[in-house]
């Protein structure tokens, strides 16, 4: 496989990606929050099942297995039931731009912890994708800290997972780099997400299915880009230019809220458009930070 082909599948991983926030609040909306996310976490396993197959659990280190294995599952329950327990499809965006703050989290994090090297720039770059966070949420009354107040406590939890998973994926990215030593257990992962989903489904009364074909379509698709994009990621991270891929995926915020919008059918503000645009710069900027110490530190070693 040449490189351009290799990371063409990276893209599109990057577009799978970026639909799926319209897609579980899509398909939450016919099979409810948890029913919803259970249905497409059990799809999204049988095709990794078929694309990536079940990994030698014996391989892995115990720490990647237990550690890994938890936070993965915590985050990838913070993302769905964030969508699916928003109160409406324009609020579900919202909360799906909260959680892009994890790509600055996770270069803030390899800073303090893992004493990755930064410039100074890594500063407004965070500041900037809070900023991001705070236009979106302030709607048209821009950085109101009274509207952003009001957001959040008009539906606390949506937004409080939100936020809870993208601290707990910048986690994730960060420890399992250390422990993981090469295991791949995203199959075994999305296959205890499921479990955990069906669980929850089973032990507390759910609201009836709304099943319909522009919902069961949907579903279909949440698990195809969810399964096939790990898939295709891992196909452009091994093979394409990491670069490349690297940069386009600090746009998925706003790939993201096209693709939302236009599966939901909602209508967002020039307010939410500048935010969405405000956490994707800060976020490359953060990740520009520490490559350009990379590209310093190359230079005097030439």
């Amino acid at each position: 496989m040449t490189q351009k082909k290799a990371t063409l599948i990276g893209l599109i991983a990057i577009v799978l990606w970026s639909a799926i926030v319209g897609l579980i609040r899509s398909v939450s909306e016919g099979f409810g929050a948890v029913g919803g996310a259970a249905l497409i976490y059990t799809l999204s396993s049988a095709l990794l099942l078929v694309t990536v197959g079940f990994p030698k659990i014996k391989t892995f280190p115990r720490a990647y297995l237990v550690i890994g294995s938890l936070l993965f599952v915590c985050y990838e329950l913070c993302l769905s039931l964030s969508l699916g327990y928003a109160d409406n499809n324009t609020q579900a965006i919202e909360v799906g731009m909260v959680n892009y703050l994890w790509p600055g989290m996770t270069i803030l994090l390899s800073v303090l912890v893992n004493r990755q090297r930064a410039s100074i720039i890594i500063i407004p770059g965070i500041l900037l994708a809070i900023a991001g966070i705070c236009r979106v949420l302030g709607g048209s009354h821009g950085f109101s800290f009274n509207e952003i107040a009001s957001n959040i406590t008009s539906n606390p939890l949506s937004y409080g997972l939100a936020f809870t998973g993208a601290v707990i994926w910048a986690v994730y990215c960060i420890v399992t780099k250390r422990i993981a030593r090469g295991s791949n257990g995203i199959t075994l992962f999305f296959m205890l997400t499921a479990a955990t989903l069906w669980i929850k489904f089973l032990s507390a009364p759910q609201p009836a299915f709304a099943v319909s074909l522009p919902v069961i379509v949907n579903l279909i698709l949440a698990a195809a880009a969810m399964g096939f994009g790990y898939a295709a990621w891992n196909t452009g991270i091994l093979h394409g230019n990491v670069t490349v891929l690297a940069t386009a995926s600090y746009f998925i915020p706003v790939i993201s809220a096209l693709l939302a919008a236009f599966i939901l059918g909602s209508v967002l503000t020039l307010s939410f458009w500048q935010g969405a645009a405000m956490v994707s710069l800060g976020s490359l900027i953060c990740w520009w930070s520490t490559r350009t110490i990379e590209v310093e530190k190359l230079s005097r070693q030439a």
